[in-house]
């Protein structure tokens, strides 16, 4: 049953151009570029005295991409290594069983404890044939259903079922367990452990970022209607079309790093849910930090910072189903290229003659040019609000639609009104120095689902 057949090492070349060859055994991997001996080495836990030995190396500088090197101490294990970022929904079982690959190799080549530590995001190193091809068509067993009846729907028999998924028996199949049918292909490209409502999910970036916008595409059964929520956040879902669905959400730049829930719900035309959750991994964006900045004592007063941002968020977190914008988003400012401070750099306010601190991030984009000069809309929408504000100046908020705004604010005059409609280009204000600001500027920010996120990306990234 097991694929990892033996493969012949082919070492990597040193020094000496005629070496001794050694008798060695094991796994291959294949060096990547900017890889180095001593890096793989740590990767799968060999020292590097070991790895040099096993491979014939007398020096390790010339080493190359595309070499193999056989990895020693992991006896039993064969194949080629590959690494494998987790994606949503998978599991280390729908690996070990997609792979044909046993599940305690898997936990020792990874050091892996506990089945609870695959998040979503990360690495996983996998061993392969190199003439192996993964399983590709999934099902899973129905309610009250055996393995014999799920296997005649498949056109297979349950013994076959029932070893390509390491069952020791047919008779010990589990309601609602996902399974891949051997010797079938037209299946998933991305077959995983997700219930069947779900035929793919895609979470891009992998892992999520602070600060980023993350997109989730979801390619359902017919007739379903989702939900969900990642970390916090209630999901909104739009259609892409027949049966594939999108939801972008912002991960918040403060949140701190680690494993945090992303929950899926589908239901069904009969009333029915089907529900997925599983743990994605948030990475730092690793955003410096800015000088300290001395402002007036009241932009930093919690009674004030916190009555703006709620009235900011009366706008700004409501989901409007239809969507303005096409493509990507264009720079609002006169220079669209040059900026004087980026989103997500860490801050500390200081109150001028008090000893009020007040620590955040940057929630914008900073673009150079004083007083006078024009701000167009980034994208088409409609003016939602604006106005004056204590912190932010004279500000107008966009709806982009689908729980997309822009944020432009310090303005010294503002030339649209609520209500109006804007295409992408069109005059809505002029750079000013209103509110908390040390100097003339325009400040722009993005919001995507009551989060704020990094400009650049919806100015490089063309988002559904």
């Amino acid at each position: 049953m097991l694929l990892l057949a033996s493969a012949t090492p082919h070492p990597a070349r040193a020094q000496d151009p005629t070496p001794t060859p050694v008798p060695v055994s094991g796994p291959i991997y294949i060096i990547q570029p900017g890889d180095s001996l001593s890096a793989i080495a740590s990767r799968f836990n060999v020292s590097l005295d070991a790895l040099l030995a096993a491979n014939n190396i007398t020096d390790a500088n010339t080493i190359s991409a595309g070499d193999r090197l056989v990895i020693p101490g992991l006896e039993g294990i064969n194949g080629v290594l590959f690494t494998e970022v987790i994606g949503y929904g998978e599991t280390l079982k729908n690996i070990s069983r997609r792979n044909r690959i046993p599940l305690d190799f898997l936990y020792k080549l990874n050091r892996i404890t506990s089945p609870s530590e695959m998040y979503a995001g990360i690495n996983v190193i996998v061993p392969l044939a190199e003439d192996a091809s993964a399983y590709s068509k999934r099902t899973s067993i129905a309610p009250e259903a055996s393995l014999l009846e799920t296997a005649v729907t498949q056109q297979t028999n349950p013994w076959a079922l029932a070893g390509a998924n390491q069952y020791n028996e047919t008779w010990a199949s589990i309601p609602g367990d996902i399974l891949y049918v051997p010797g079938q292909s037209g299946g998933d490209e991305q077959a995983n452990g997700l219930p069947p409502a779900f035929q793919t999910v895609t979470v891009d970036p992998l892992p999520a970022t602070q600060g980023r916008t993350t997109k989730i595409v979801i390619e359902s059964q017919p007739g379903v209607t989702l939900s969900g929520m990642l970390v916090d956040q209630s999901l909104a879902f739009h259609s892409l079309g027949e049966n594939q669905w999108v939801s972008l959400q912002g991960i918040y730049a403060l949140l701190e790093p680690g494993p945090y829930p992303l929950r899926l719900e589908a239901t069904l035309p009969d009333g029915s849910k089907q529900s997925f959750e599983q743990m994605i991994v948030v990475q730092s964006g690793f955003y410096p930090d800015d000088p300290i900045l001395l402002v007036e004592p009241e932009t930093i007063d919690p009674a004030t910072t916190e009555v703006e941002l709620n009235e900011i968020l009366k706008f700004v977190t409501v989901v409007n189903p239809e969507k303005y914008w096409s493509g990507r988003f264009q720079s609002p400012a006169y220079f669209n290229d040059c900026f004087t401070s980026r989103y997500g750099n860490r801050r500390t306010y200081i109150g001028s003659g008090t000893d009020q601190r007040y620590f955040g991030f940057h929630t914008g984009l900073d673009f150079c040019g004083g007083d006078g000069l024009p701000i167009t809309a980034p994208a088409a929408g409609k003016i939602v609000f604006a106005g004056p504000l204590t912190i932010r100046g004279n500000a107008t908020i966009i709806d982009h639609g689908w729980g997309i705004y822009s944020g432009i604010w310090h303005q010294s005059q503002i030339t649209v009104q609520a209500g109006d409609s804007v295409t992408p280009g069109q005059l809505v204000g002029y750079v000013g120095s209103t509110g908390r600001v040390t100097g003339a500027h325009l400040h722009w920010e993005v919001w995507a689902n009551g989060i704020q996120v990094n400009p650049l990306e919806w100015l490089e990234t063309t988002f559904p």
